[in-house]
């Protein structure tokens, strides 16, 4: 097992390992002053794990109820994050008790915001079950969940008081949600030199997943406690977002998030080479490892329809938008581009 101390203003930590989720109630107890517990799972995992983690935490003294949505992107709403609430207080937590989130990044987005916002805050634990929620999403307390005009535009940052990551779970993944969580791993290859590229480069890097994770969490420990709140370099973490979150939006949400942004890295870095940003060894590393681990380079959609998806980005000010602009393989920087240059940008990375 190896544990990671994340230093946020509320610090805590990141565990990972082979055969945790049994071990939930024994790690997460001595956090939490109450003896209530939420489990707030999706249709898909929570028949998977939900009894396993249900048993573990009753044996730490939890009194345990479940909470079980519609699993999907398309579940990540208002009025499921209402339906939660509701939940919570119908089983009247108070501010001392906790809610597990067990899932991949929808259900810790959800559940990580329905604690953050019930009673003005409750203890919330990651336990991740996806490689993408794993290596991103469970760590760095963002929590939001979708609206009409994109996604994750309602949220606040709160972070966990645990983050449980049982790398057993990723062998129940369907091909697909698997390889989509190596998109965020390559993503932190490009936004920071280290052990994690040459990780990558050798031959069978899933068979050392549990060092890929944990030095992951690594660099977004490193970037988070530098800027918590994501007002600087923090936004090096959307290296590929904004073109795969126009993706998400422009197919209504059936492709997967992993899965745009591994588009959105290769639009990007395609344009950045075109404009001579960055230097071929960034272009041929990003083809080598996106083709290694099975990840789209391009989609269907046209650079007009993907501009205009991004223009309701969160992440704009004005007439501007912060990109990530690769340079090097491990460097990339950050620069407000008008959207006329984004505009072109995309143009450019498109094949």
């Amino acid at each position: 097992m190896k544990t990671i101390e994340i230093n946020t203003a509320r610090p805590y930590k990141v565990v990972v390992g082979s055969g945790l989720i049994g071990q939930t109630g024994e790690l997460a107890a001595p956090l939490i002053r109450g003896r209530k517990a939420v489990i707030v799972a999706g249709s898909n995992v929570f028949p998977l794990y939900g009894e396993a983690v249900r048993e573990s935490l009753e044996r730490a003294g939890f009194s345990v109820c479940s909470t079980v949505y519609p699993a999907g992107e398309k579940s990540k709403t208002a009025d499921t994050l209402v339906d939660i609430l509701n939940f919570l207080a119908e089983h009247q937590l108070t501010r001392a008790d906790a809610v597990f989130a067990l899932g991949g990044g929808v259900t810790g987005d959800m559940a990580g915001l329905a604690a953050a916002l019930y009673q003005r805050g409750i203890t919330c634990v990651q336990l991740p079950t996806t490689l993408l929620a794993a290596v991103d999403s469970s760590v760095g307390g963002k929590t939001a969940v979708n609206l009409k005009a994109g996604k994750n535009q309602m949220g606040v940052f709160s972070q966990p008081a645990l983050v449980v990551c049982d790398t057993d779970c990723l062998k129940t993944l369907p091909p697909e949600v698997y390889t989509e969580g190596w998109a965020e791993v390559v993503k932190y290859a490009f936004i920071r030199q280290g052990p994690l590229q040459e990780l990558l480069l050798a031959e069978k890097p899933e068979e050392r997943i549990e060092e890929i994770i944990a030095e992951c969490v690594k660099i977004k420990r490193d970037v988070v406690t530098e800027d918590e709140f994501d007002l600087g370099t923090r936004q090096l973490l959307n290296f590929g977002h904004t073109i795969g979150h126009a993706i998400e939006k422009c197919s209504g949400y059936s492709w997967y998030h992993g899965m745009a942004v591994a588009v959105g890295m290769a639009m990007m870095i395609r344009a950045c080479r075109k404009k001579g940003i960055c230097d071929e060894e960034c272009l041929e590393k990003a083809e080598l490892l996106l083709k290694k681990f099975g990840l789209p380079q391009d989609c269907e959609y046209p650079a007009e329809a993907l501009l205009e998806a991004a223009v309701s980005d969160k992440k704009r000010s004005g007439g501007t938008i912060t990109l990530v602009l690769p340079e090097s393989f491990g460097v990339c920087t950050l620069q407000k581009t008008p959207f006329e240059q984004l505009g072109e940008l995309i143009a450019l990375g498109k094949r």
